[in-house]
């Protein structure tokens, strides 16, 4: 890498570090190509990203930015995970943890505050912004729902009436 690629990698780090939500650091030693593919393609469809970047260039990249409390986890062979959605990066990473014991969660930062393993994880256990939005819609769409059946039933329940009338009297 020349001296202009790594004030480019710098730079888009920053605009990162300065733009999302949530960051992972985890240790990737030891895993394969295949599994690595495997943990970017998870990271896509959950619509987070995984990027490796030297830990020199990171550091620099941290400076001035909400999550700069990461810096001190990045030692040896590290990868950053991001995702605008708070829980999406760590809920991949948490799962993907569980499957491979090579890859170790170090930490993270959502926003200013940083996060340990266990403050990762946590964050992990809570529902999606998506799965939020689902249950509050059905919150709202339940009383109309209940609403509606409430104005059907009395017409229905006359109907089984008149229904068992008519069985009655053609018996």
């Amino acid at each position: 890498m020349d001296r202009a690629e790594k004030k480019e990698m710098v730079a888009e780090l920053n605009g990162v570090f300065a733009k999302t939500a949530v960051v992972v650091v985890a240790g990737y030693s030891g895993l394969t190509v295949s599994q690595m593919q495997n943990l970017r393609k998870q990271m896509k469809l959950a619509g987070a990203k995984v990027q490796v970047a030297k830990n020199r260039l990171a550091k620099i990249a941290l400076d001035g930015t909400p999550v700069s409390s990461i810096s001190s986890l990045m030692k040896g062979p590290t990868l950053i995970a991001y995702s605008d959605d708070p829980v999406a990066a760590p809920k991949v990473a948490v799962a993907f943890a569980k499957d491979f014991e090579k890859f170790v969660i170090l930490g993270g930062a959502m926003g200013t505050t940083a996060l340990n393993v266990d403050g990762v994880k946590s964050l992990a256990t809570m529902p999606s912004l998506d799965e939020l939005r689902a249950k509050l819609l059905g919150l709202l769409v339940a009383p109309a729902t209940k609403i509606a059946q409430l104005t059907t039933a009395p017409a229905a329940k006359l109907a089984r009436v008149f229904g068992a009338y008519a069985s009655k009297d053609a018996a």
